[in-house]
């Protein structure tokens, strides 16, 4: 419209329509038909100067490409439920062929269309109803920050605003959060899928670290974590393409609106904590919610609960528990150890020796190489135990490692026949011979600290007692028990002779 304005003034100091087409940077078509549109109104150029981009939009607004009559005005009374209808899957033909059932001398299917996207093109041009119902949730920050105070100290903090858009209906949900982090970008998607009350088939994120580590035109690299939180709702994660702004215009358009809607109703006060202004921003997102779409009869709230409510999938019974991460290594066991827990954790064999990333919570254990998840596994906080899945076994596939059986068997016995059947012991005590493999190589790698003869001894006494562990074997080195003599091993005492002894005969 800054354009149109230019137009006018240039034409009523009297400039030419080929010097104003090169200074407007249009066609000459273009100034031509302004100008035409300009001497049809009978109004002053001052008086046009004065609208607002708005009113004077609206006055050359293109004119519509069929007389309104009453066949016409029938079928545009149509078009608002027609269009709940194609966010439901139904096509364009689809409804032409309902249309012509009710009203048979009504337009055909080419006429039909052309009349429906010029509705919908002038109606609203922001409503985008290629949408899917349940198809698609679109996430991003606000680039606009709004703020807290410090109560003690009147220091203003700026915190980010998440904003989350569903595609079809549009319904939309804002919270307040102090950082753009992996844990608070999360949570606020989380957040937004409990608002909804369900989940929709992707979700499409900004190509922000939080949730993309390496962006792709055909196979961004997801965050680990994010990935396994859209694992856990049952989604598919479509990241918007590298500088393709058009790939988030929905939520893009979310924010602007929120800048006009929710923004303002929210600056009238001040807020010391977090929760104050997520709860004065709910009032707001409420109302914006309920609000009328410019054009239309019904609002998000309205057009959600109708068509895509009953679209989403269900949430799971349990919120996403953020993990932690740690690297590992595999041992030759083909097992990791979570040394928070000291509990133990199987990998498929083939990644013997490599490292990997952990990433657990209170109810899970999920393992990956190179973004790849490899292994997951329920956790068990128990310490110096196994979690073992067979079939990620070493020997169920007859895959031989420096660690088998028969390897911990021979150097046992190198050491001695009492080592030799202690290792016997421990491997057929296990539920699967790689979870006994770290036990028996510790073990034998004593008898370089303590010697051949004390590690002997040492497990002869351990197997004894029927304790078969390598904090066992340790114990009775550092405090040299193994020099002690079994039970069966001391001389029997001599009862000596006394007169207050009554011996056995007494009790007969």
């Amino acid at each position: 419209m800054t354009k149109v304005k230019q137009i006018l003034q240039w034409h009523s100091e009297g400039v030419g329509k080929k010097k104003i087409s090169l200074r407007a940077g249009v066609t000459r078509n273009t100034v031509k038909s302004y100008i035409r549109q300009f001497m049809a109104m009978n109004r002053s150029v001052e008086e046009l100067l004065a609208l607002t981009d708005k009113e004077l939009e609206e006055q050359f607004a293109a004119k519509p490409a069929y007389e309104p009559d009453e066949r016409l005005r029938t079928l545009i009374d149509l078009f608002p439920d027609m269009e709940k209808k194609i966010k439901k899957g139904y096509t364009r033909r689809r409804l032409w062929e309902e249309y012509r059932v009710q009203y048979p001398d009504g337009y055909g299917l080419s006429q039909f269309k052309v009349i429906y996207r010029i509705w919908a093109q002038r109606v609203n041009a922001t409503m985008h109803i290629e949408h899917k119902a349940g198809d698609k949730m679109y996430v991003d920050f606000a680039g606009d920050k709004l703020s807290l105070v410090d109560p003690l100290t009147g220091e203003v903090i700026k915190v980010e605003v998440f904003i989350a858009i569903l595609g079809s209906s549009q319904l939309t949900y804002v919270e307040a959060m102090m950082n753009q982090q992996k844990e608070n970008f999360i949570r606020g998607c989380e957040n937004a899928l409990h608002y909804f009350g369900g989940v929709p088939l992707a979700i499409v994120p900004d190509n922000l670290k939080a949730a993309v580590i390496k962006s792709d035109r055909y196979e961004p690299t997801l965050n680990e974590t994010f990935r396994d939180f859209v694992e856990h709702y049952g989604m598919a994660a479509l990241p918007a393409g590298p500088y393709k702004p058009r790939h988030k215009a929905l939520v893009e358009g979310a924010v602007k609106i929120s800048y006009t809607t929710i923004y303002p109703a929210v600056r009238q006060n001040t807020y010391s904590s977090l929760e104050d202004l997520n709860r004065a921003i709910l009032i707001a997102l409420e109302a914006h919610n309920n609000r009328w779409f410019q054009g239309r009869n019904y609002s998000r709230t309205q057009l959600f609960e109708e068509i895509e409510r009953p679209a989403l999938q269900p949430l799971p019974l349990f919120r996403y528990g953020i993990k932690s991460k740690r690297v590992a290594t595999v041992m030759k066991n083909n097992h990791i150890c979570l040394g928070e827990d000291k509990h133990y954790y199987s990998v498929p064999y083939h990644y013997i020796g490599k490292r990997v990333n952990v990433l657990y919570n209170t109810y899970s254990v999920d393992i990956y190489y190179r973004n790849e998840r490899i292994a997951s596994h329920k956790r068990d906080p128990r310490p110096f135990l196994y979690t073992t899945d067979p079939n990620h076994l070493a020997s169920k596939h007859n895959f031989m490692t420096d660690w088998t059986p028969e390897k911990f068997i021979e150097r046992a016995a190198a050491i001695g026949e009492d080592t030799r059947s202690y290792i016997i012991e421990i491997l057929g005590k296990r539920q699967h011979p790689e979870q006994a493999y770290r036990t028996c190589q510790g073990i034998l790698s004593l008898a370089a600290r303590a010697g051949k003869e004390r590690l002997n001894a040492a497990c002869r006494r351990a197997q004894y007692f029927g304790d078969y562990s390598y904090k066992t074997i340790v114990t009775i080195l550092n405090k040299r028990l193994e020099a002690e003599p079994l039970d069966h091993e001391q001389e029997k005492p001599i009862m000596p002779v006394h007169v207050n002894i009554r011996g056995g005969i007494y009790y007969a």
